[in-house]
């Protein structure tokens, strides 16, 4: 394995531009999503990790350590070239606060209509101008664990591909199809040429959620933090959906609403009554 002391190497400036995204690389950061992302087949360029000048935290860690280098090895039987760097140029590479020991760059997934709408009856979560990416990672965890069968990120939402989202999705984004739709109204389009029901979500004013119909295929629209979805866009759907709240509260979470969706409709398709 090469070694990198330098946070001039070339390799540094890869990493960065990753997590500053606008690229057609994934920055994989710690070995949850580097393990992950290697399972799901997902094309990994290269992988970085601390090698050496962390004895102490060797010693506190061994089998923690041990895993993270069994995973290095793997990644170098699978032809990624994989160097080890000290722990100041991995400050460099890995942009969170508590820095990593192993990250990686990897190419983005590809997902098309077919496996979007292909699995089984299609549940599509469409988040619209969710901006905040661990909101938007935390309802791709939400739509893989509860079943959806998959999320389009439309409008102004976060990149669903960008590191902070990957590491709010805890790999749920390698795994379950995630498009992206520049406009609202082309994920709907997208979503009733596939025979799907557009349900509109709404704080107010719409049919509870636990009296809608979720067991037909369905795109269930859910709006940004703040505004919500825009008028039109409820005006136009088939449906529309709220979920019961108790006063004052007026609105909940992106990620709450998209998981009590999820799960409602978990239950009404596999026949599960509320206890």
């Amino acid at each position: 394995m090469r070694r990198v002391t330098s946070r001039q190497n070339p390799l540094v400036a890869r990493f960065k531009q990753a997590a500053r995204g606008g690229t057609d690389l994934l920055l994989l950061d710690g070995a949850h999503l580097v393990a992950d992302a290697l399972a799901a087949g997902v094309r990994i360029r290269e992988a970085a990790i601390i090698d050496g000048g962390d004895t102490g935290a060797a010693a506190r860690d061994a089998k923690r350590h041990a895993e993270e280098h069994a995973l290095a090895a793997r990644l170098g039987s699978a032809g990624v070239d994989v160097v080890g760097v000290t722990p100041a140029v991995m400050d460099a590479l890995s942009p969170v606060r508590s820095t990593s020991r192993i990250v990686a760059l990897a190419e983005r997934p590809q997902f098309d209509d077919a496996r979007l709408y292909g699995g089984g009856i299609p549940l599509i979560l469409v988040a619209v101008d969710v901006q905040d990416p661990g909101n938007l990672g935390a309802i791709m965890r939400v739509a893989e664990a509860g079943g959806a069968t998959g999320v389009v990120a439309a409008g102004r939402s976060a990149d669903p591909f960008g590191w902070k989202a990957l590491r709010g999705s805890m790999g749920s984004a390698l795994r379950i199809p995630i498009v992206v739709r520049e406009q609202a109204d082309q994920a709907v389009a997208d979503a009733r040429r596939h025979g799907c029901r557009i349900i509109a979500t709404a704080p107010r004013d719409g049919q509870s959620l636990f009296g809608v119909d979720l067991k037909t295929p369905a795109a269930v629209l859910i709006g940004g933090e703040g505004p919500g979805l825009a008028p039109a866009l409820i005006d136009a759907a088939d449906d529309r959906v709220t979920i019961p709240m108790q006063s004052p509260v007026e609105s909940l979470n992106t990620a709450v609403t998209a998981a009590l969706i999820v799960y409602e409709a978990h239950r009404q398709r596999h026949g599960l009554a509320v206890s």
